[in-house]
């Protein structure tokens, strides 16, 4: 998260006093202290950058539109997968990225690219 997101997410104060959302460390101390509208900016980044890196493709590509934009859903998930294993967070917020924020949005995305020529 940068520090943009971090004053529209609102982070309680004893949170700002100790937290510093660039720093692994500091965000594994504090997650227990998140509400579920701290997950609405990193959900959304993670299915927007989705998003658009499969709408991108399936508008640049000549072949094969929708297997790109699904590959850009997995290369998507791997990261994903790994944040899971990195960072601890509520098991709602892992199955609703991990199932929600990839794989669907690159097929989204394949359809919106391939409908725009």
């Amino acid at each position: 998260m940068n520090p943009i997101t971090s004053q529209i997410a609102f982070f309680p104060w004893s949170i700002n006093q100790v937290f510093d959302p660039s720093d692994m460390e500091s965000l594994k101390a504090n997650m227990h202290l998140f509400e579920m509208k701290h997950f609405i900016f990193p959900f959304l980044a993670h299915a927007l950058g989705t998003l658009a890196g499969a709408i991108t493709v399936a508008m640049l590509a000549a072949g094969h539109k929708m297997k790109l934009a699904i590959g850009i859903g997995v290369f998507f998930l791997a990261g994903g997968i790994t944040n899971v294993v990195l960072l601890p967070s509520p098991m709602w917020f892992n199955a609703l990225d991990l199932l929600g924020a990839y794989i669907p949005m690159g097929w989204i995305g394949w359809k919106i690219g391939d409908r725009s020529k």
